[in-house]
């Protein structure tokens, strides 16, 4: 299980480390259906991680077994197979690819960049349509989706049995719904002081959100390759 936990945490935190969506769930929770409306996307933000993250996780067990004597990844003690690095080495190239490409698109001083049309609708969203914008922006983020697959594909793969890897799972879920469960967690119990402290937070992502952009899939990117050439060559 500590394995299959420690594999998956550098993923789920770089999902949880997103300006777009903690920016979005401070934006919710100021609309007059606040309370309802951070909840849906929070919800929704999980909800679809932990779809995307299930279905990996159960494809790839599900192709592991049914091999010699129908045993699964890391059982039995054989040798475990070698194209699990070779997905996290392709993930790990395609972040630094979207890394690099998001340097070259990065705002240009005295250039203004018109913000998300959703930002501007805001104010008219109701909890299911929050609960839409969450499940949309997870899919429409590479970053997101490669950072899942790898992350599922390591607990997969760790050799636990399955409720090693279910905890695993649940646990990436959490860590990487941080980024929407935190504020709406400010916004419910923290009282008279929580919009000051929320709209800090979002000023702040707002202010660096092209530098997080471009420096977090270079980083992770850079993680998943060196990972994925030391287990190449062990």
């Amino acid at each position: 299980m500590g394995e299959a936990i420690g594999q998956m945490l550098v993923s789920a935190a770089g999902i949880a480390i997103g300006p777009m969506p903690l920016v979005a769930t401070v934006l919710l929770l100021a609309t007059p259906r606040g309370r309802r409306n951070g909840a849906a996307f929070a919800l929704g933000w999980a909800a679809t991680l932990a779809a995307v993250t299930t279905a990996v996780v159960v494809l790839v067990v599900v192709s592991g077994t049914g091999g010699a004597g129908g045993t699964a990844f890391g059982a039995g003690g054989g040798p475990r197979p070698s194209w699990p690095w070779w997905v996290r080495l392709a993930a790990g190239v395609l972040l630094l690819l979207l890394g690099a490409r998001r340097w070259r698109e990065r705002p240009r001083e005295g250039h203004v960049h018109r913000p998300p049309r959703w930002m501007a609708a805001a104010g008219r969203l109701t909890p299911g349509r929050s609960a839409q914008l969450a499940v949309a922006l997870v899919a429409a983020d590479a970053k997101n989706v490669l950072l899942a697959v790898g992350g599922a594909v390591a607990i997969a793969t760790s050799g636990g049995d399955a409720a090693d890897r279910a905890l695993a799972l649940v646990l990436m879920v959490l860590v990487a719904s941080l980024c929407t469960l935190v504020p709406l967690a400010v916004r419910l119990f923290g009282g008279a002081g929580a919009e000051k402290v929320l709209g800090e937070w979002k000023a702040w992502m707002s202010t660096h959100n092209a530098a997080i952009a471009t420096v977090l899939p270079a980083v992770l990117g850079a993680d998943y390759v060196g990972a994925a050439i030391s287990g190449l060559t062990a």
